[in-house]
């Protein structure tokens, strides 16, 4: 009710490993129309992938209400799974996505070279990528754009200390492969002001970060708003 309130319609929740895939899914068939769903592994619980996660996967996926395969990908920021289990499970959900033809929600966080190295084997066997949360540099961003992926960007971008250089890098993201996301909980934008005393990002906030977008590109609100909303439609086959 209050994303709603502040304009924001429908949203995917993120599944982030087996449990919260299925968790996802269940919000997403709860609310139908409102919420929809990804299924897939976290690199922090790569480990935790086996065959039967791998079936599950496989099973939710073909949900109509899941419209993407992931949060996939690498981090070896926090290395919670060792290297090369993440690299042998980003695999397999490659795999899932390229044989179920879903588009994939990535995550790459300090692993850039290894991550698009395998991303570039599996690009052309699926029908669409997104790199969700994006907070790399300039040649990242090139190398993804080279691939048709399309961009996340977050709250990040909000922060003072940290999102300058992506204020720069938004203004060369075609609008057709910008896309527009809080990654609540996490990274409430720090325009908010007052802050809320939890703390806790949500959608109803998602405005803040188009705001900030939009006067980084040098147009309107509501010519970002409807481009982001409709690459979003498009991508996730919401339109």
């Amino acid at each position: 009710q209050r994303a709603r309130a502040q304009g924001v319609t429908r949203m995917v929740v993120t599944g982030a490993s087996r449990d919260g895939s299925e968790h996802a899914l269940a919000l997403a068939k709860a609310h139908p129309g409102t919420l929809f769903a990804t299924a897939g592994v976290h690199p922090h619980h790569a480990v935790d992938y086996d065959d039967a996660t791998d079936a599950t996967l496989r099973e939710l996926a073909r949900d109509p209400a899941v419209r993407a395969v992931g949060e996939t990908g690498l981090d070896y920021n926090r290395n919670y799974s060792p290297r090369d289990v993440q690299l042998q499970v980003f695999e397999r959900q490659l795999q899932v996505a390229a044989d179920l033809q879903m588009p994939l929600f990535l995550h790459q966080r300090d692993a850039h070279a290894d991550f698009v190295a395998l991303l570039r084997r599996y690009r052309d066997k699926v029908p669409g990528a997104v790199v969700h949360c994006f907070t790399d540099t300039g040649e990242a961003l090139r190398d993804y754009l080279a691939l048709d992926c399309h961009i996340g960007i977050t709250g990040w971008i909000c922060d003072e200390r940290r999102g300058t250089h992506l204020r720069e890098l938004v203004r060369t993201i075609p609008a057709n492969r910008l896309m527009i996301e809080t990654d609540a909980p996490y990274l409430l934008p720090r325009t908010v002001r007052p802050p809320p005393a939890h703390r806790r990002n949500e959608p109803m906030y998602l405005k803040h970060i188009c705001e900030e977008i939009a006067r980084d590109r040098g147009e309107s609100v509501e010519v970002t708003a409807a481009n982001s909303t409709a690459t979003a439609e498009a991508f996730f086959g919401l339109a």
